[in-house]
C-alpha cells in the first residue's frame, strides 16, 4: 500500500509540473453536437422512431477538444485551425472560450466548420449525421493566413513562457485543415518546438517531421506498415509477422496477413484447433467508417479502412500482441521517440527508445462514452512528456486521463482536478477565500511561492460584471497557476470614473468576481493605482486590458523590474460597461410602444414585491 500511494504521489508531481506549460494544438477543429430525445412510439410512414427533442449539447471536437483537454488538464492551450464563418464556428468559438483556450483560429467564408451530429434516445446513438468535406480545401489567401498565424500564436506563446520553447500538437484528421504546404511549413519549423505530438490518421504524409510521439490508432498503426510494404521477418519463436502483397489493387484497399510467425505452430495444434470459428479473436473498434477496425462476423478477422487484418493462422492472436511486436518498426517508419497505440476500451501499448513495450488498460464502456476519450489520452501524454516525466510515467497518467473521462455520453474532457483525485491526492493545496485583504493577500502570495506556483496580477473596476470581463479573467488565468484580481473601491472608481459610478458597491463587485472559476482571490483597493499591491505581490504576469502594446501600460516599468512579464489581452468587440449602462439609461427613458401594458400575473407581482 505505501508503494502505491509513493507511486501516486509521483504521478500527482508530473500534473503539478506542467502546469502553465505552453502548447499550440493545429489541426482539424470541429463541433460535436448531442441531441438527445425521447421516443415511445413509430412514424406511420416508415419502421422508424418518431423523436421529440429534450436536449441539445454543443462541444468542441477534434483539434479543438485535444485543446479543450490540454487547458483543463492544466497547460497554456493555444489552438491554430481554419473555422467557418458560420453558426458552427460561433458555438465553437464559445466552447473555446468557457474552456480558456486561447483561440487563434483562422475565420474561412465559405468552407464550412466540420460538425459531427449525434442523435440518441434512451442513450443509445440512433444516428450521426457528419458535415465537412476533405474537399472543402483551403484557398491560397487561407493557407497564407493559416500560416501567419501558426508563426505568431509560436511566439506569442514562446513569449509568455519567458522564451521557452512550446510544445506543438498536430492533429490531422483528414478534413481539409493541414494541407501540403502546411505540413510542409511544420516539417522545416521543427526546431521551433521542444516537444512535437502527432495524432493523425496517414502518418505516411508526415514524413520528416520526427514527432516525440505518435499516437496512432490499430488501423492508423497497421495501415502505415501495409504502405511501407514490407518483406515477412523470419523469426525463430512465436512472433506474430505481416505480409504485404507487392502492390496494392488500383482501386482496392491494402491487404495484410496476420499470422504466426513461421515455424511459431505449436506441434500439439490440430489443423482443426487452428480453423476453428469460436477461437479467440480481437476485440474491434466499433466504427470502420471513421478509419478503424471492425470485427468481422466470423470471428476470423478485422477490417477497415484500407487494411484487412486475418487472424485465422494465430491461436489467442490480438491486436495488443500485434501492436507489441511492430513497435519498432513503427518508430522507425514514422521516426518518432514514443509510439502509443490506441486499443479503444481495450487501453493501449507503448514503446520508446528502449525497446520495453508498456502496456496499460482500460474499462469497457459503451462507444457513446468515449467519444474524445483519444483527446484526452493525446494530451495528457503530451504534457506529460513535455514536462520531461519518464516514459512509464506518461503512458500510465495518459491512460488514466482517458479512462476516468468515460463516465457519461457526451464528448470527454479530462480535469486536472479529477486527475488528481483518481490519484488521490488534494486537488487544491490552500484553503484561503476568495476574498481577502491586503494582509492575507501577502500571506497568501508568500504560501503559492514556496509551492512554485505563478501568479497572475489584474486590476480594474469591474462596474458591471459582462461577457467581455469574464473572457479577459478566463484568459488571463490560463496564464499562470493562479489568478489574483485587485478591485478599485468605490471611492478610486468615482475619482476615475465621474461622480455617477460605481453602479454597484464594491461588496457586490467583489462578490460577483470571486464567484469566478477562474478567480483564485479578490482584494480591494483604495488608491487610484495598483503599484503598492503590485510591489507586495510581484506577480510572475502583470495582466490589462486594451488593444495597445505593453510598452504603453502605466505599471509596466515597475513589473518588469520586479522581474514579471506585461501582458494586453483585447476586449470582446462591443462588450463594455458604458455601453450596457448607456443602454439601460436609453431603454428608461423610451416610452416603447411595444410594451405589454395589460395587468401583471399577480403570483409575478406577489413574487416580485418577496424578492
Amino acid at each position: 500500500m505505501a508503494g502505491a500511494a509513493a507511486e501516486q504521489r509521483r504521478f500527482a508531481t508530473v500534473v503539478e509540473s506542467w502546469l502553465g506549460r505552453p502548447v499550440l494544438i493545429v489541426g482539424d477543429a470541429m463541433l460535436d453536437e448531442w441531441r438527445f430525445a425521447d421516443s415511445d412510439r413509430l412514424c406511420r410512414e416508415a419502421p422508424a422512431p418518431v423523436l421529440t427533442l429534450r436536449r441539445r449539447i454543443s462541444a468542441a471536437g477534434g483539434a479543438a477538444n485535444t485543446a479543450v483537454n490540454v487547458a483543463a488538464l492544466g497547460g497554456r492551450a493555444v489552438l491554430v485551425a481554419p473555422v467557418g464563418a458560420d453558426v458552427a464556428g460561433d458555438e465553437l468559438h464559445d466552447c473555446l472560450d468557457r474552456a480558456s483556450v486561447w483561440d487563434r483560429t483562422v475565420n474561412q467564408p465559405g468552407r464550412p466548420t466540420p460538425v459531427k451530429r449525434r442523435m440518441l434516445a434512451g442513450n443509445q446513438i440512433l444516428l450521426r449525421e457528419d458535415s465537412g468535406d476533405p474537399e472543402d480545401a483551403l484557398d491560397h489567401d487561407g493557407v497564407s493566413r493559416l500560416l501567419t498565424a501558426l508563426s505568431c500564436a509560436t511566439e506569442e506563446l514562446r513569449a509568455a513562457a519567458g522564451g521557452e520553447a512550446p510544445t506543438l500538437v498536430v492533429c490531422d484528421y483528414g478534413l481539409g485543415a493541414l494541407p501540403a504546404p502546411v505540413r510542409a511549413w511544420l516539417v522545416e519549423n521543427r526546431q521551433r518546438y521542444a516537444t512535437v505530438a502527432l495524432d493523425a490518421h496517414d502518418l505516411a504524409d508526415w514524413r520528416g517531421l520526427a514527432p516525440t510521439v505518435v499516437t496512432p490508432s490499430f488501423a492508423e498503426a497497421t495501415r502505415l506498415l501495409a504502405r511501407a510494404g514490407g518483406t515477412t521477418r523470419p523469426t525463430g519463436g512465436t512472433e506474430l509477422h505481416l505480409e504485404h502483397p507487392d502492390s496494392d489493387p488500383v482501386d482496392g484497399p491494402s491487404e495484410m496477413t496476420v499470422g504466426a510467425a513461421p515455424g511459431a505452430v505449436r506441434a500439439d495444434d490440430t489443423a482443426a484447433e487452428l480453423t476453428r470459428a469460436d477461437r479467440p479473436g480481437p476485440v474491434g473498434e466499433p466504427t470502420p467508417g471513421e478509419g478503424r477496425v471492425a470485427l468481422t462476423g466470423d470471428g476470423l478477422s478485422v477490417t477497415g479502412t484500407g487494411v484487412t487484418v486475418n487472424t485465422r493462422a494465430g491461436e489467442g492472436v490480438d491486436r495488443a500482441v500485434l501492436a507489441r511486436s511492430r513497435l519498432a518498426e513503427l518508430r522507425a517508419h514514422t521516426g518518432a521517440d514514443v509510439v502509443a497505440v490506441t486499443l479503444d476500451t481495450e487501453g493501449a501499448v507503448v514503446g520508446g527508445a528502449d525497446g520495453e513495450p508498456r502496456r496499460s488498460h482500460s474499462t469497457p464502456v459503451p462507444a457513446s462514452h468515449a467519444v474524445g476519450a483519444g483527446d484526452a489520452y493525446l494530451a495528457a501524454m503530451t504534457l506529460a512528456l513535455a514536462a520531461d516525466a519518464p516514459l512509464p510515467t506518461a503512458a500510465q497518467l495518459a491512460q488514466l486521463a482517458a479512462t476516468i473521462t468515460v463516465s457519461d455520453t457526451g464528448t470527454c474532457v479530462c480535469r486536472r482536478d479529477d486527475l488528481l483525485a483518481a490519484l488521490d491526492q488534494p486537488t487544491d493545496s490552500t484553503s484561503h477565500p476568495a476574498l481577502v485583504s491586503g494582509d492575507e493577500l501577502d500571506a497568501i502570495v508568500a504560501e503559492y511561492r514556496e509551492a512554485g506556483r505563478s501568479v497572475v496580477f489584474t486590476n480594474g473596476c469591474f462596474d458591471v460584471l459582462h461577457r467581455g470581463h469574464v473572457r479577459y479573467l478566463e484568459q488571463a488565468r490560463a496564464l499562470g497557476d493562479l489568478l489574483i484580481v485587485a478591485v478599485n473601491s468605490d471611492g478610486s472608481v468615482r475619482r476615475l470614473k465621474g461622480p455617477d459610478r460605481p453602479v454597484n458597491p464594491v461588496e457586490d463587485r467583489g462578490a460577483l468576481l470571486a464567484a469566478l472559476a477562474c478567480v483564485d482571490h479578490v482584494v480591494v483597493f483604495e488608491e487610484d493605482s495598483p503599484a503598492a499591491l503590485i510591489e507586495a505581490v510581484r506577480p510572475d504576469v502583470y495582466v490589462k486590458g486594451g488593444d495597445y502594446p505593453p510598452e504603453l501600460v502605466p505599471e509596466a516599468p515597475l513589473v518588469r523590474r520586479l522581474g514579471g512579464q506585461v501582458r494586453t489581452l483585447g476586449y470582446v468587440p462591443d462588450r463594455s460597461t458604458s455601453a450596457i449602462i448607456e443602454r439601460i439609461r436609453s431603454h428608461s427613458q423610451d416610452p416603447s410602444p411595444h410594451v405589454d401594458d395589460r395587468e401583471p400575473d399577480p403570483s409575478l407581482r406577489t413574487r416580485t414585491q418577496a424578492s
